[in-house]
């Protein structure tokens, strides 16, 4: 799956991330900053990297993956994958400095975001996420959702995920999204309690 086509990351000619910034752009934001997640797009492979050298710099960083059976022609092994090839989460205040430090880490391309400025991700879309690994239940990688029934599980391991609700009533998945990174993961929703909620903006 691509990103939508408004979706840019600043590079020159070596593929890496372009460190330019203004002196208004970098005023405003110093002013207006808090700690938000954003999404930085990263070389292949180089996800576990990238997070492990965020996380030395001092950044929180969210890299979310799951286990994956890998056949070698000798023999097989559990490993960990990430669940969203080519990208790492981190929080941080989207300031100039912050900003050149995390464009100048090894292994990263750009942030993501609208002509390769840093878009925030919100919280409520990472803590899904996080919360749907937490419970260890199962679930799979599924096309991006962007409208349908919005609900919220309101019962066990996994209240208060929210998602887009799609299948019939024998077979239901609570599709849950990035929507920054155009990346969806499902579960089933079968003995679980779900209840509509209201579309919210930013959602």
């Amino acid at each position: 799956m691509g990103c939508v086509s408004n979706t840019e990351w600043s590079r020159d000619s070596n593929d890496r991330a372009e460190p330019q910034l203004t002196a208004s752009e970098g005023a405003v934001e110093a002013e207006t900053s808090p700690l938000k997640w954003y999404a930085v797009q990263t070389r292949s492979r180089h996800e576990k990297m990238v997070a492990r050298q965020l996380e030395g710099q001092g950044f929180a960083t969210f890299l979310p993956v799951t286990t994956q059976m890998r056949q070698w022609s000798d023999r097989r092994k559990m490993v960990e994958m990430p669940l969203f090839p080519g990208y790492t989460f981190l929080r941080m205040t989207y300031q100039p400095e912050q900003r050149l430090r995390v464009l100048n880490t090894d292994g990263i391309v750009g942030f993501v975001g609208v002509q390769g400025r840093g878009t925030a991700i919100p919280d409520r879309q990472i803590e899904h996420i996080q919360n749907l690994l937490m419970a260890q239940v199962p679930f799979e990688s599924h096309p991006f959702l962007k409208v349908g029934q919005r609900v919220r599980i309101c019962s066990g391991s996994l209240n208060g995920t929210e998602g887009i609700l799609v299948g019939q009533e024998s077979d239901r998945m609570l599709v849950i999204s990035v929507e920054l990174i155009q990346r969806s993961v499902s579960i089933r929703v079968q003995g679980y309690e779900v209840e509509a909620i209201e579309e919210r903006n930013g959602a």
